[in-house]
């Protein structure tokens, strides 16, 4: 027993002796059992309040080894010699803001390519009957998020694209924040949900992933609900979603030059003027349970007069009326068994444009990395002003014709024993069918060799 708790019981004694001192007094042996039951609850309290201390001593040893853990995992290798960095102001020093977390990572995607003629279905680039292509890109991306304990969050993603022809682009450059499994709000150039997967996408060539130069004048068109789903070239994305328990909302808005979905501008044999940008709005509702989810969408132009051409009286003839239908199931049995799941997609879609309709439909299959998929086009052009591509057209009027295409892909995983990178094996081949096809018997087919590595 310390001295500061006999001092304490001490003092606790005289003060209850001479505050009791006008009442009747205390024999020896009651202020003695009195003394000793002050001087136990003394000890007590001494003994949890050392708890307490050792307690505090151990939580900060365990936060400075969980910091000495981060700093050893985060190694900045300093190249610059020793007696060069002495005549710096300040040491060198790597700083971050301390609002968040920050990632940093790469991705690197590049593709070897074969085809029966260059461009596939819908772009039509040259007359060379076969295609030997190398291309790709390296992604550099950067994903900031802050978290409150709330359960508020804010973040920012930016992916510059440096591809193999020596350019510049980018893939996301997104700004958003929400509240954790309850709603969220996404402004800039994203892709939003996807309405149309083809599972392991490796070469389907006619298959655009951005809102720009998906119609190609004179050939097939594949409507994948891709018109109003972003990451353009040409304008920026709203969104806002919400989630539900099992239940999904999502509302996307892209504002864009609406000429930027065809290529080289052409529609119908005409070229297409802008007037406005269009607004494109596509409401989603999903709904998931286990491993099986299905979700239904549309996606729709307001703005009237946006785009079109003027006819031989000088008067504007609108064609940006435009709203698409599609449904998507989905059963993922990855999710419960990595090893022997299977991915099913079943997807549908239908278009009603001016002077034109289009229904797609598809399945694909993926187990054990390897996936087969089949899809299904039936088109309907109303008006066809004319030729506007050379002998590589599929069709050169207005009719009803269909398109077959099949696709297929492997995944050769972990590449040297590394599990980030992987080699991809994919393949399709596609043929037009029906009454305004210009070579009915036409089809084509193509190869790739894709080398895909993450860091």
């Amino acid at each position: 027993m310390n001295k500061t708790t006999i001092a304490v019981a001490m003092g606790v004694l005289l003060t209850t002796h001479f505050a009791g001192a006008k009442s009747s007094p205390l024999t020896v042996e009651q202020r003695l059992q009195l003394l000793e039951e002050r001087l136990i609850s003394a000890e007590n309290r001494a003994q949890s309040a050392e708890r307490e201390v050792q307690v505090l001593k151990a939580q900060q040893l365990t936060d400075r080894q969980e910091i000495k853990e981060v700093q050893e995992r985060v190694v900045v290798s300093n190249e610059t010699a020793k007696e060069e960095t002495k005549k710096n102001a300040t040491a060198p020093a790597l700083s971050l803001s301390g609002y968040g977390d920050l990632k940093v990572y790469g991705d690197v995607e590049f593709n070897m390519d074969a085809e029966s003629r260059k461009g596939s279905i819908i772009v039509n680039q040259d007359q060379s009957n076969e295609r030997w292509d190398l291309n790709g890109r390296i992604l550099l991306g950067f994903d900031g998020m802050r978290k409150l304990q709330n359960g508020y969050f804010a973040g920012f993603s930016a992916q510059p694209l440096a591809d193999m022809t020596g350019h510049m682009n980018l893939d996301d450059a997104v700004f958003f924040f929400g509240q954790e499994n309850d709603w969220k709000i996404k402004v800039g150039r994203f892709e939003a949900y996807d309405m149309f997967p083809l599972n392991q996408d490796t070469f389907v060539e006619h298959s655009g992933n951005t809102a720009n130069d998906l119609y190609s004048d004179g050939h097939g068109y594949i409507y994948m609900m891709k018109e109003g789903r972003g990451r353009s070239d040409d304008g920026g994305n709203f969104l806002m979603s919400k989630q539900v328990g099992n239940w999904y909302f999502e509302l996307n808005t892209l504002l864009e030059d609406g000429t930027s979905l065809y290529n080289d501008r052409n529609y119908h044999g005409r070229n297409m003027e802008q007037e406005k940008n269009v607004a494109y709005v596509r409401p989603i509702i999903s709904w998931s349970e286990g491993a099986f989810s299905v979700a239904a969408a549309m996606e729709s132009n307001l703005v009237h007069n946006a785009y079109g051409y003027y006819d031989e009286h000088g008067n504007f003839v609108d064609q940006s009326d435009r709203t698409g239908y599609g449904m998507t199931m989905t059963w993922n049995g990855l999710k419960n068994d990595p090893e022997d799941g299977v991915v099913v997609n079943l997807n549908t879609a239908y278009l009603d444009a001016t002077n034109e309709t289009d229904f797609s439909s598809g399945v694909n299959a993926l187990w054990h990395r390897f996936e087969l998929g089949y899809i299904y086009a039936h088109n309907e052009v109303d008006e066809y002003a004319g030729v506007s591509c050379d002998d590589d057209c599929w069709f050169k009027d207005a009719g009803t014709y269909d398109i077959h295409t099949v696709h297929a892909s492997y995944q050769i995983p972990n590449v040297m024993d590394m599990q980030n990178f992987n080699i991809y094996l994919g393949a399709y081949w596609s043929k037009l069918q029906g009454d305004s096809s210009a070579d009915s018997n036409d089809d084509r087919y193509g190869g790739r060799v894709r080398f895909k590595y993450y860091f």
